[in-house]
């Protein structure tokens, strides 16, 4: 799979009373490019109903890089993390850059499939499993002076 880019044009909403984008605006960033993620798997949430699962969170963790402004265009990015080889349980990467193309932002997120009827963990379809092993690999971000 090639690297997996979304372009988004930061919105009224996005922006807080210090006149940049909130802190909480970024994770949105991030779930909206994880979920073209999953389009592109053909997963979407029509697919996840007719098989009983969904992604589901551990811990979304964003280290903050530079300020975000009303007039930025973003494009924010899916990069693999850890994954088991089932895809079972995974972490994904988000860089957030600016139109200047400058690293404003990195999430990471560690997740599983839950089967939604049995509220339990469970193993997706081994063609998503594929699909995340095949995401250009990421790194965890680490502050640079």
């Amino acid at each position: 799979m090639n690297k997996l880019e979304v372009n988004i044009e930061i919105r009224w909403a996005d922006i807080d009373a210090n006149r940049h984008v909130r802190h909480s605006a970024y994770y949105d960033f991030g779930a909206h490019a994880r979920t073209n993620f999953f389009k592109e798997m053909n997963l979407d949430t029509n697919k996840m109903k007719e098989l009983n699962i969904a992604p589901i969170l551990f811990k979304e963790e964003c280290s903050f890089i530079k300020e975000l402004h009303p007039e930025d265009y973003i494009k924010v990015n899916v990069l693999k993390g850890q994954v088991k080889e089932d895809a079972s349980r995974w972490a994904l990467h988000h860089e957030i850059f600016n139109q200047k193309n400058e690293k404003c932002a990195h999430i990471t997120i560690k997740g599983a499939w839950m089967h939604l009827e049995k509220r339990k963990l469970t193993v997706p379809p081994k063609d998503f499993a594929i699909a995340f092993h095949e995401l250009p690999l990421g790194e965890n971000y680490v502050y640079k002076k």
